[in-house]
């Protein structure tokens, strides 16, 4: 299942607030979600964002592809570059950890 976080909209005609939900990729666009993750409402001033960061990084490292509106919103934030930087950060112990893991020493019987 190829999972998305993309804008639902929710509100009333000319009043919208959108929540960004975990769906799967093939529902339409105010369809059946996995979980909401946060909600955007752009008609306040200043713009309102809530998002609950946990949930979005573990759906992000599920895979999980976000929308072009929702990855500017993350940007916005200053989420998507916390997740680059812990994505670094993951990366770099787990290079460290290869390189100080010791080597299993072949024992040659002779």
């Amino acid at each position: 299942m190829s999972v998305k976080i993309r804008l639902r909209r929710m509100g009333k005609k000319k009043k919208p607030h959108y929540r960004l939900a975990v769906v799967d990729s093939r529902v339409k666009r105010d369809g059946r979600f996995v979980e909401f993750v946060g909600r955007y409402v752009p008609t306040t001033e200043p713009v309102t964002v809530e998002l609950k960061e946990d949930r979005l990084f573990y759906w992000l490292g599920e895979g999980a592809i976000c929308s072009d509106t929702v990855r500017s919103i993350l940007s916005r934030e200053g989420l998507m570059q916390k997740w680059h930087e812990m994505g670094l950060s993951k990366a770099a112990e787990k290079k460290a950890a290869a390189k100080s893991a010791p080597k299993a020493e072949t024992a040659q019987d002779s």
